[in-house]
């Protein structure tokens, strides 16, 4: 039963790009290449930040607290066109009060190799 139900979201989530390529430009054409920048410093910094809090955070009394902090990520991502964390973040938004706590681990996983993936595809200056 478990692998029926997550293989067809995780392939899903595997098969989505990890960076969308327009969507930086995009926010440089809206606030300019500085404020990219800047804007783009602090998402890293938070972003690597939330990712220690998931861990630190126990699943069952915080599912609350996981759930607001992963849409905040899901949000931040999606502005710099991390289609991948986007929608990991978003999936551990939607369960994370189903999650059990090896899925909340097999999750926080794959969040921190989209965030790798997402910092090695960062557009270079």
């Amino acid at each position: 039963m478990f692998e029926v139900t997550v293989a067809p979201v995780r392939k899903a989530i595997d098969a989505a790009p990890v960076r969308e390529p327009g969507a930086y430009a995009a926010l440089v054409a809206e606030i300019g290449e500085d404020g990219a920048q800047e804007v783009r410093t602090v998402f890293w910094s938070e972003t690597c930040a939330r990712l220690q809090l998931f861990r630190t955070l126990a699943l069952a009394q915080h599912h609350a607290r996981i759930a607001r902090e992963a849409h905040s990520l899901k949000s931040a991502a999606g502005t710099f066109g991390y289609v991948r964390l986007a929608a990991l973040a978003l999936r551990l938004e939607q369960t994370a009060e189903t999650l059990d706590e090896i899925e909340f681990r097999d999750l926080l996983d794959l969040m921190d190799g989209a965030f790798d993936a997402a910092r090695a595809q960062e557009p270079q200056k």
